[in-house]
């Protein structure tokens, strides 16, 4: 066999960097490793090399175009937002179906990471109280507790932005906004303000928990890759516990009764609550990700269908099988629609309505449970992964089913 010629080894170290930028670009949207290890395949398929193999993980990935040779190892950067997710997904689009040369497509993926959300500041941290109110009306639809709930947005809001500028306050946010809300939300109960303190603790520090975290790992390692899995797992079971400790720090701090600790449900509003706080939720989550306008109204759409799944699911079984159905609604509409409208990446249709699952809230709930006498540390546990691995089935069968209808419309007629 002929030595390569120095044409096709440049050639051959462009396409191992720009899947290695791709990849690692994948990585910082959250997407499972066994979904980008499969997407990068197609990717190099469409650009000559049939035989590529990739060693994702959580922080990086190694990528070879050929079984034995140069391999390029990347670290991932930080975490995307969904505008910045919708544009990796566009350039992957764009490379597979040959509409966007290499060369190009590193130059944008370079660009992503610089791109501002289009909204002004003040939007951008308006969105943090709307989004706690919007949950709030599906958890906590209580008048005192809406207002609670608000007040604890703008304070999370005002930590995350410390801990932009402060390394000490980003390595302690999840404890310290847990201890800040906390203890603001049961002193109000304390003082006679409002009922049901503990579900009302939850709205503001929602979009902080790790639900993600957890879910994806437990998808990994039901798709075979351990190591990411167990990886993504842990650090999600940690992020958990350090909401657990803030949140205990402040029960003790202040002796919150165990009477104060139950799980009491408020509804002020009624039927309309849902609705409404599904609409909050879905307006201030495309505020703060920065979603494109054309892609809001999908991202509502499949929210919805998540919701009404997950409280179908819940009035049939338990909270596990409305997650379950919840995921596999989102999954499953997120794929539909990318597939009628291939400009509307899946991912950023999904994570929206996979956010609103909320796994690590109960798991939360649970560790409040906990502190007050009323559960084991065994059942917080097994509970808080139950409902994990519900929702993680449900994300894999709905992507087997998006990937079956996909196939079978892409197939040549007989």
């Amino acid at each position: 066999m002929p030595p390569p010629r120095p044409a096709d080894e440049d050639h051959a170290t462009q396409t191992r960097a720009l899947l290695a930028h791709l990849g690692t670009a994948m990585i910082a949207t959250g997407q499972p490793v066994q979904e980008i290890e499969e997407e990068l395949t197609e990717v190099g398929v469409h650009l000559g090399y049939p035989d590529v193999q990739t060693a994702v993980g959580p922080t990086g990935l190694i990528v070879t175009l050929t079984e034995g040779g140069p391999a390029t190892q990347r670290s991932a950067p930080r975490g995307l937002r969904l505008h910045q997710s919708a544009s990796v997904r566009r350039i992957r689009h764009q490379l597979v179906h040959g509409d966007l040369a290499p060369a190009a497509a590193r130059e944008q993926l370079a660009a992503v990471a610089r791109r501002p959300v289009r909204s002004p500041l003040w939007m951008v941290a308006l969105a943090w109280p709307v989004l706690a109110v919007g949950i709030g009306l599906i958890l906590q639809p209580g008048w005192a507790n809406l207002i609670a709930a608000a007040v604890g947005g703008v304070v999370v809001f005002g930590l995350v932005q410390l801990a932009e500028r402060y390394q000490v306050v980003n390595a302690l946010l999840p404890t310290l906004a847990a201890f800040v809300v906390s203890s603001a939300v049961f002193a109000a109960a304390d003082a006679g303000l409002l009922e049901g303190p503990l579900r009302t603790v939850l709205p503001p520090l929602a979009v902080l928990l790790p639900g993600a975290l957890l879910v994806n790992g437990v998808s990994e390692l039901a798709a075979g890759h351990m190591q990411a899995g167990s990886a993504r797992l842990t650090y999600g079971l940690v992020q958990l516990g350090l909401f657990a400790l803030g949140l205990l720090m402040a029960t003790a701090l202040l002796r919150v009764p165990a009477s104060t600790l139950a799980n009491l449900r408020v509804d002020d509003i009624g039927w309309v609550g849902a609705p409404v706080g599904l609409l909050l939720i879905g307006v201030s989550i495309c505020l703060m990700e920065g979603v494109p306008l054309r892609m809001q109204g999908w991202v509502l759409l499949v929210l919805s269908l998540a919701f009404g799944a997950q409280v179908a699911g819940q009035q049939l079984g338990s909270i596990g099988l409305g997650g379950f159905l919840g995921a596999i609604a989102a999954s499953l509409g997120a794929s539909v629609v990318e597939l009628r409208r291939p400009e509307l990446p899946r991912l950023v249709l999904f994570l929206p309505a996979f956010w609103l699952l909320v796994p690590g809230s109960l798991g939360l709930v649970g560790v409040s449970e906990l502190a007050a006498g009323r559960a084991s540390a065994t059942d917080v546990t097994l509970g808080a992964l139950g409902v994990a691995i519900a929702i993680s089935l449900g994300l894999l069968v709905g992507s087997a089913l998006g990937r079956s209808v996909r196939g079978r419309l892409a197939a040549p007629p007989p």
